[in-house]
């Protein structure tokens, strides 16, 4: 007798080999599809949303909104470590170790964009905040469109992250 995923002829049913080379513990999967739309959404509501709206608001000087904008995006870049060490583990547990998978390098690459952000990009836009809270404001700073931009490219990844583990996660499950 037939295995119950194998196909008329005794082979998979690809639905069922997609589900199965997936592997990994159902936390696992499921860290696949939560992390990435979690961060993503964290990065449209702060970076997008609250971060430009900030400095709209009444009352608001650009040292109180930069002081706010420190703790918010210090405490955002914690948040982001944490999601990035679970995208990590989550991705170890379903595909083992890293490799040329879609999985692995596109949370690679999201992983690689928060290095940069946090350890690259950071200390300049500190820098520059420490200057503009001391007096100092010489105008916008590249540092603040590199930091823009690397958010950018984080939206996309992790929007092409989300994607294909919906379809590695999601739809062998459906198909079968």
């Amino acid at each position: 007798m037939d295995a119950p995923d194998a196909g008329p002829h005794g082979s998979l049913h690809p639905a069922a080999a997609g589900a199965r080379a997936m592997g990994g513990s159902l936390w696992a999967r499921t860290a696949l599809l939560v992390v990435p739309a979690a961060w993503l959404g964290m990065i449209v509501g702060i970076s997008l949303i609250e971060a430009p709206l900030k400095f709209t608001a009444p009352g608001i000087t650009l040292p109180l909104g930069l002081g706010i904008g420190r703790r918010v995006f210090f405490a955002m870049n914690l948040v982001e470590v944490v999601l990035a060490v679970v995208l990590l583990v989550a991705l170890w547990r379903c595909l083992g170790r890293p490799g040329r998978q879609r999985l692995w390098v596109l949370g690679g690459a999201a992983t690689a964009v928060l290095v940069a952000k946090v350890a690259v990009i950071r200390p300049f836009l500190n820098a520059r905040t420490d200057a503009v809270l001391a007096g100092d404001f010489a105008g916008g700073s590249m540092a603040h469109y590199v930091y823009v931009g690397a958010e950018a490219l984080l939206v996309l990844t992790l929007g092409a992250l989300l994607l294909t583990a919906a379809r590695a996660v999601v739809a062998p499950a459906i198909r079968s």
